[in-house]
């Protein structure tokens, strides 16, 4: 079943110490290219989550981003107590030097620089939960991405059976068309038949017959649709193999093209054209 490279994933986790929210979105690109916007909590993760994205993804422009909020209460001011017992000591030594200082409050000794800090929340509580939730986020993205994935095989296939659908008609109406070419040919010879000899004439026969073969262009056109199919089936990255196979189908309509001796069978080489060009659009989009 073959991927989208477009998909878009949200996934919020709820915990004792406040909540994660990871986005990631994805659109084609001919190579997988990783965009990450962490904040400084978890950019130390940016390394592991690529190496998790390289394994699950292998082609896309995926922007990745988080925000976190911390649950109120989490945070609470400590006072540093080493701090504190040397600021005790320096004011006790000022106040035995000097008279008449004025007295050092608490909310004074509070105020020095690094007396308070707030406590942190456990950083492998967040890394954890930080990693499960990119993960969470990764498998809802593939899960999204195999959606439309199963979508665009769809729209493939229908193609692939209109592509069918003019093999047919034009096998159908070959023989009819030979007939009708070597009937006009007799009859705008008729007139110069005599200069004529019988070995010219089957000469112009055949090679009439030859330009209007196209029986070998068919016969490739219903295999490739064949590897097309079984492309659409195989898991993994398919999107340069259905690519290849998009320019060889285009190849062999443009064969049949030049062939064409009637406007039937120019019609039926625009149609398949016509419907190629759609597959391949579309395919520009599957992993």
């Amino acid at each position: 079943m073959p991927l989208s490279m477009t998909g878009f994933a949200r996934h919020e986790s709820k915990h004792d110490w406040g909540n994660l929210v990871w986005e990631i979105r994805s659109v084609n690109h001919r190579y997988l290219e990783p965009h990450f916007r962490l904040p400084e909590l978890v950019r130390e993760l940016e390394p592991k989550l690529r190496d998790a994205m390289r394994k699950k993804l292998s082609r896309g422009k995926v922007e990745v981003s988080v925000n976190y909020q911390l649950a109120q209460g989490t945070e609470k001011l400590q006072v540093n107590e080493g701090l504190l017992a040397q600021l005790q000591v320096a004011i006790n030594s000022v106040e035995a030097s000097l008279d008449n200082t004025a007295p050092v409050t608490a909310l004074d000794i509070l105020r020095y620089p690094g007396m308070l800090a707030a406590s942190e929340v456990d950083r492998k509580l967040i890394i954890e939960a930080g990693i499960n939730g990119f993960n969470a986020a990764l498998d809802n993205l593939i899960e999204h991405r195999g959606r439309e994935g199963a979508d665009l095989k769809l729209l493939i296939e229908q193609r692939l059976d209109g592509i069918l659908e003019q093999v047919a008609l034009v096998r159908e109406i070959l023989p009819g068309i030979l007939i009708n070419q070597r009937q006009r040919l007799l009859e705008k010879l008729e007139t110069v038949k005599a200069e004529l000899d019988n070995d010219r004439l089957e000469q112009e026969m055949v090679f009439l017959a030859q330009k209007a073969d196209v029986d070998e262009e068919l016969d490739r056109l219903e295999t490739h649709v064949t590897e097309v199919r079984r492309a659409l089936n195989q898991k993994g990255s398919v999107g340069r193999r259905l690519d290849f196979l998009m320019q060889e189908l285009n190849r062999e309509a443009n064969t049949l093209s030049s062939k064409s001796i009637v406007s039937d069978t120019t019609q039926a080489a625009v149609e398949l054209k016509v419907l190629i060009e759609q597959m391949r659009e579309q395919i520009q989009n599957i992993e």
